[in-house]
């Protein structure tokens, strides 16, 4: 139990990131690097899946490149409209985090940063990534740690209060992860949030809205973005 001070602290935390959630593709086109519209947006979904952008040229070392692209969602059954993307490292990682991002969880000492928010057809529903290069395994395995403890504070919530529920570990070829279903305040499922890692490189992506009932839909959104993380 949190005494009243933290449950006020939480409280107001919960007041600032709540239009992030809401909103979060359109706060990072005012500060990304670039939006990029998928082509034929108001055409059939076979044409946005051949047209639709991978967010933006890759960069040296971790890039664009390394976060997810527009042919997972594809295979999620979700259909993206727009990608902004920033390698600054300042984009807010989670609707649980507040206003931390990885610059600030790095303390700027990661060598490079990869951040993306996607809008996507099915109204209300948008996913938020943010990857950085630890240079080494060990520094990525610390992060890694810290992310995932940032994300169990938010399992525990007041009663009608959105929270994320039982962590599930994930192991794939290119690395490891643990994703997270979330849930609104009337206990249905609404999206859900995964840390990841692949070698010297971490990150968290969140994926907000509903597009299934099914808990375990962030899986699949997760085991794609650790494979886009290896280098």
């Amino acid at each position: 139990m949190f005494d009243n001070q933290a449950a006020r602290s939480k409280s107001a935390r919960r007041g600032r990131t709540a239009g992030v959630a809401a909103s979060v593709g359109a706060a990072l086109i005012a500060v990304g690097i670039g939006a990029f519209p998928a082509a034929g947006a108001d055409t059939s979904a076979a044409s946005r899946s051949a047209t639709a952008p991978a967010a933006a040229p890759a960069a040296p070392g971790l890039g664009s490149a390394g976060l997810m692209q527009s042919d997972d969602f594809f295979q999620q059954g979700l259909a993206p409209v727009r990608a902004t993307v920033d390698l600054t490292g300042k984009q807010a990682l989670s609707a649980c985090s507040g206003e931390e991002t990885m610059r600030g969880l790095t303390r700027g000492k990661a060598t490079a940063y990869a951040d993306v928010t996607w809008t996507f057809d099915t109204k209300g529903t948008s996913l938020t990534e943010s990857a950085a290069d630890g240079a080494t395994d060990a520094s990525a395995a610390s992060y890694e740690k810290q992310l995932d403890k940032l994300v169990r504070g938010c399992q525990d919530e007041p009663r009608g209060h959105w929270y994320y529920g039982k962590g599930h570990a994930i192991t794939v070829k290119a690395g490891e992860g643990r994703w997270y279903p979330a849930f609104n305040g009337d206990g249905k499922v609404a999206g859900g949030v995964a840390v990841i890692r692949s070698g010297h490189r971490f990150g968290i992506v969140e994926l907000t809205g509903q597009p299934s009932d099914d808990p375990r839909f962030i899986e699949g959104i997760t085991a794609a973005a650790i494979n886009r993380l290896a280098d």
